[in-house]
């Protein structure tokens, strides 16, 4: 279970680093601001850790030899997972910044507050799909969905933080946030899940 937060912790740790750094090196707007790096880290991040750190076996773990005394926690294969989710977590954040703004490889026609609004929340629902992933190695996300109600509480709550951030106009003033339409919703919420599918098709 520990691997399993780690796991998916530092995927979304690395999307973080790799969509301000790739904006910064491409001239692009800053895509998060410090306070809403704090929000991902510190409040949507707690409860699913938590509920993922009570998480039951998954079905292939008598599948596997002893792991080795002196076999490191974060292994290779882990360090594969990380990058190659943070850099999919990444692309999608900075794909949705560019598809709102206007003059980006895709034309938009939204301000700048929006298009980060939408980058912010993608990261934030890349890492809750992230945890349907982190759950097993090999095991599909799908199989024993839904074995796990304080991880699937954790997720409600979460989302229900970030609808919350979006659409409170005192939670706006805070973290530089404007409503969201439910078309941007569903934009956010496709470009997300492409984290659940590169997983998927890993695992497959």
């Amino acid at each position: 279970n520990l691997k399993k937060v780690i796991s998916w912790t530092l995927p979304t740790n690395a999307g973080e680093a790799l969509v301000v750094i790739v904006a910064l090196v491409a001239g692009m707007a800053l895509p998060l601001t410090p306070v809403q790096i704090l929000w991902i880290n510190l409040l949507t991040d707690s409860a699913p850790a938590l509920a993922m750190g009570v998480d039951d076996e998954t079905e292939d773990v008598m599948g596997h030899p002893p792991r080795p005394l002196t076999e490191r926690v974060i292994d290779r294969r882990m360090w594969r997972g990380v990058v190659g989710l943070g850099l999919v977590m990444a692309a999608a954040a900075l794909i949705t910044l560019d598809l709102h703004l206007p003059g980006g490889l895709i034309e938009g026609d939204e301000s700048i507050d929006t298009a980060r609004t939408a980058a912010f929340t993608v990261l934030v629902l890349a890492q809750l799909f992230n945890a349907l992933n982190a759950r097993s190695e090999s095991v599909s996300a799908f199989r024993h969905l839904f074995v796990n109600r304080w991880l699937w509480l954790a997720l409600a709550t979460s989302v229900l933080l970030q609808v919350a951030v979006v659409h409170l106009p005192v939670l706006n003033e805070a973290f530089s946030t404007v409503p969201l339409t439910g078309q941007q919703w569903l934009v956010c919420v496709a470009m997300a899940s492409t984290v659940l599918w590169a997983s998927e098709a890993r695992k497959l």
